[in-house]
C-alpha cells in the first residue's frame, strides 16, 4: 500500500510541477530522492519515538519490512532533501513544496491501509456500526475481553483525503504567496492527527505521560499557524524573488516613433548668387 501511495504521489506532484514550466525529468528525480530520503526519515523517526521496543535489540531497528514508518520523519527527510535538491537546481524551494502538498496527503491516505491488513494502529474499543474487529493476537492484553475498535487508520484516510480536496481547491480559488500552501498543508495533515492520536491505544512512547506524536503535531500546529500568519498580508500577491519576471507589453515592445527630420536648407554658394534687376 505504501508504493501505492508513493505512485499516487509522484504523478500528482510530477503534474502540478510541470504545470510550472519545469521539465518532467526534474520532477522524476526530485520524486526518487525525495521518497528514498522519506523511507530514511519515516524509519528513524519510529526508532527514535518508540525506543523502547527495540531496547537490548537494535539490530531489528532497521528491519524496515517488519513495519514501523512514522510519517512525520518521512516529511521532515523528504523536504530536507527537496531543499537541497532545489538548491543545486536553481529552482524556488517554495514552487516544489507547493506542488507536492496535496500530493502527501495522498500518499498518506492510500498506505494508511496497510493498516488494515496488518490489523495495527487502532483506536479503543467501540460498537459502532463501522467498528473494526481485530483478532484476539493483535489485541493489546488489557483489551483481550474486546472485539471491535476504532478504525483509526480509516479516520485518517478520510481525513487526508479531504484535506487534498481542500488544498487542490484552495490552489485554484486563491493567490497564494508561495510557499504557504505546503504551510496549510502541515496545519491540515497536524490537526487531523492529533485528535487521532487521542483515541488509539497502540504502544507509543510518552513524554510526561502524554503520547510523544501528540506533542509533535502541537509543535507542527504552532509552527504552521505562525508562518501562515507571519504572510497574512500577502495573499494575493507574488513574491518578486521567487515568480518570473513580468514579460513585457505589446506597447513596450513597440518601436519608438522616429523624430520628424527636420528640413535641410542649403546655403547657395556665391556662384550662384545673382542680382536682381
Amino acid at each position: 500500500m505504501i508504493a501505492l501511495g508513493v505512485l499516487a504521489a509522484a504523478w500528482l506532484f510530477a503534474r502540478r510541477f510541470t504545470q510550472q514550466g519545469y521539465s518532467p525529468e526534474l520532477a522524476s528525480s526530485i520524486t526518487v530522492w525525495a521518497v528514498i530520503a522519506g523511507l530514511i526519515g519515516s524509519r528513524i523517526y519510529h526508532v527514535i519515538t518508540d525506543w523502547k521496543s527495540y531496547e537490548g535489540n537494535w539490530g531489528e531497528a532497521w528491519q524496515i519490512w517488519e513495519g514501523g514508518l512514522g510519517i512525520p520523519g518521512g516529511v521532515i527527510a523528504g523536504v530536507a532533501v527537496a531543499a537541497v535538491l532545489a538548491r543545486q537546481r536553481n529552482v524556488p524551494f517554495s514552487h516544489i513544496a507547493d506542488a507536492a502538498a496535496p500530493a502527501l496527503p495522498l500518499a498518506q491516505a492510500i498506505g494508511r491501509w496497510g493498516n488494515w491488513f496488518n490489523q495495527e494502529l487502532y483506536g479503543r474499543p467501540t460498537d459502532l456500526p463501522w467498528a473494526l474487529e481485530i483478532d484476539p493476537e493483535h489485541r493489546r492484553f488489557q483489551y483481550l475481553d474486546d472485539d471491535t475498535f476504532h478504525p483509526t487508520f480509516l479516520y485518517e484516510c478520510i481525513w487526508n483525503l479531504a484535506l487534498v480536496g481542500v488544498l487542490l481547491w484552495v490552489s485554484k480559488r486563491f493567490t497564494l504567496k508561495p510557499g504557504r500552501l505546503f504551510g496549510l498543508y502541515v496545519l491540515g495533515y497536524s490537526l487531523g492527527r492529533l485528535w487521532i492520536e487521542t483515541i488509539r491505544v497502540d504502544f507509543a512512547s510518552e513524554l510526561g505521560g502524554v503520547r510523544v506524536n501528540i506533542w509533535v503535531m502541537l509543535a507542527l500546529i504552532a509552527g504552521s499557524v505562525a508562518y501562515l500568519l507571519w504572510g497574512r498580508g500577502d495573499v494575493g500577491e507574488a513574491d518578486p524573488d521567487e515568480t518570473a519576471p513580468d514579460e513585457p507589453s505589446s506597447d513596450e515592445l513597440a518601436p519608438e516613433d522616429p523624430e520628424p527630420e527636420q528640413p535641410v536648407h542649403e546655403v547657395p554658394s556665391a556662384e550662384n548668387i545673382t542680382s536682381t534687376p
